[in-house]
């Protein structure tokens, strides 16, 4: 599973949805999907954006997790 840590970038440089929108150039339906964890795929345009305009890199952004798995 990817995590994705947009909120709580986000969150650590006081930044809204609507500020990425602006100056990032990012679809809001996108930031949104991001910010919730709710989208399934990005394009490499928007996660190179999203990583110059957070001054991050990539890692920094998307976590790869181990999915949890429950044994009855």
């Amino acid at each position: 599973m990817i995590k994705c840590h947009l909120s709580a970038i986000m969150g650590a440089k006081r930044l809204k949805i609507a500020d990425i929108v602006r100056d990032a150039g990012i679809n809001r339906n996108t930031v949104t999907r991001l910010y919730h964890e709710t989208n399934n795929r990005i394009d490499f345009d928007t996660l190179e954006k999203l990583c110059r305009y957070l001054d991050c890199q990539v890692g920094d952004l998307l976590e790869v997790i181990d999915d949890e798995q429950t044994e009855d």
